[in-house]
């Protein structure tokens, strides 16, 4: 005869096994093969950020060349504004995230032979874009299905790879293009990355049981309507308000971050530096990109991945505020004031506003769970990819004439990153907001940790 103590007990048991299979199936034990693979999945993906995404984060040496070249005559760039040039790496950047290695090695050959403006934005711009997008898409969608616990690390193991390639990337693109001329440096740059990516993707692939659902999937369709049929997001999520608030953040984010990534090398001269000491911001930029995301990752897994990422988000703000705008103003009368506050703005806009890039895709999870993971990551990523390629060229409308080089023609630049930053940091916590409202109706109790 069972007593109401003894069902109490096996209800309880039975819910600690349920708990414990839970978490097996999320955190798989590290030992053999498991190990080796998600190890092997977490080097896979930094390559990918390493080689491509690290080279397009040191656009920046080529926007400090391409402007200098605008000055001089006979050359693709003369006369160019600073949008039409910053086209090239807005455009690269906002394709990096809607839409293959060959396409990077061939697309970065075509920009070598280019002999006008329009023929570096289709190439170095929209071609590198393209191949950039079918190998940065696969990196932070396919890694998350493999962790559990700590996926904020890991994932931001995998996106540091970004920041640490730019960091590699940046003294090396300086050396090649004083020594062999960006013509050169272009096709070198892409064939390496075309062998570091073909050596990732092979390794690069689903956890066994999201590739089981997504195959079983793709059955339902044909070859050719598969291959055309946009795996959309399912309308349920789309209509809540979640979906509003992260949509809204990732655009306003995307909108502001490339612009100071594309544009420090550039306004550092206006303080005074050479061109070797502005590709080095450029590259403190990248290295504090890379602690940044390993750092905030580490910390989202034991704080709360939500809260990280609107914690982040703010102090990004914080610092446009309260650092790159008074440089501009005050870079003019005080260069002193302007290069120390111009500093301290590279240093916390590289930890913090880059470390977002790396919970972002973690943040997905967490929002609308992993099974929509592979159809929500495509939708995002394209608003992000929309709003970078208007953020950055509209940020260089914003931007005086080049004829006065001065720092104070950044000032309505700044103005407009930091207003995106605001309005980005206000949609994350009404994202919180409602995800913790969400989970309140499931448990009816009060959650500070999200």
């Amino acid at each position: 005869m069972t007593t109401p103590a003894s069902n109490a007990q096996t209800h309880a048991y039975a819910s600690s096994e349920i708990a414990e299979r839970a978490e097996m199936e999320m955190n798989p034990p590290l030992g053999g093969a498991s190990k080796l693979r998600k190890l092997l999945i977490i080097i896979a993906a930094f390559i990918v950020n390493f080689s491509r995404c690290g080279l397009l984060f040191s656009f920046g040496i080529y926007q400090s060349l391409y402007e200098d070249m605008s000055r001089k005559e006979n050359n693709p760039f003369t006369g160019a504004s600073s949008v039409e040039i910053s086209l090239i790496g807005s455009i690269a950047a906002a394709l990096m995230k809607p839409g293959a290695p060959y396409v990077v090695a061939w697309c970065n050959v075509l920009a070598s032979f280019g002999r006008a403006l329009r023929h570096l934005q289709l190439a170095q711009g929209l071609l590198i874009g393209v191949g950039t997008c079918l190998s940065f898409i696969p990196s932070m969608a396919v890694p998350p299905s493999w962790f559990g616990k700590y996926r904020g690390l890991n994932m931001g193991i995998i996106s540091a790879g970004t920041g640490i390639g730019g960091l590699v990337w940046s003294p090396i693109l300086t050396a090649c293009i004083q020594s062999i001329g960006f013509r050169d440096t272009l096709p070198l740059t892409g064939c390496i990355c075309t062998v570091l990516i073909c050596a990732s993707g092979s390794v690069l692939t689903w956890e066994l049981k999201m590739a089981a659902r997504l195959h079983e999937d793709n059955m339902k369709h044909s070859w050719v309507s598969g291959l055309f049929k946009v795996p959309l997001p399912p309308r349920k999520i789309v209509m809540t308000c979640k979906f509003a608030a992260q949509s809204l953040n990732a655009i306003f984010q995307s909108a502001a971050y490339y612009t100071p990534v594309f544009y420090i090398a550039a306004y550092s001269k206006t303080l005074g530096y050479s061109d070797s000491k502005g590709s080095n911001f450029t590259a403190l930029s990248n290295a504090c990109n890379a602690i940044g995301k390993f750092g905030v990752g580490f910390v989202a897994d034991k704080v709360g991945r939500i809260d990280t990422f609107f914690l982040t988000t703010l102090l990004s703000f914080v610092s446009t505020a309260g650092l790159w705008i008074p440089s501009t103003i005050l870079g003019t009368t005080d260069e002193t004031s302007g290069k120390g506050l111009f500093i301290g703005f590279t240093i916390l806009f590289g930890l913090f506003a880059s470390a977002y890039i790396g919970l972002f895709s973690p943040a997905l999870v967490e929002l609308f769970g992993m099974e929509n993971m592979p159809r929500i990551t495509g939708i995002m990523y394209f608003l992000q990819g929309a709003a970078g390629f208007v953020g950055t060229p509209v940020a260089g409308v914003l931007a005086r004439s080049l004829g006065v080089n001065s720092p104070d023609n950044y000032l309505y630049m700044a103005v407009f990153v930091g207003a995106l930053m605001v309005s980005s940091t206000v949609t994350v916590f009404w994202a919180r907001i409602e995800l913790m409202i969400d989970r309140m109706s499931e448990n009816r109790t009060w959650l500070w940790r999200l």
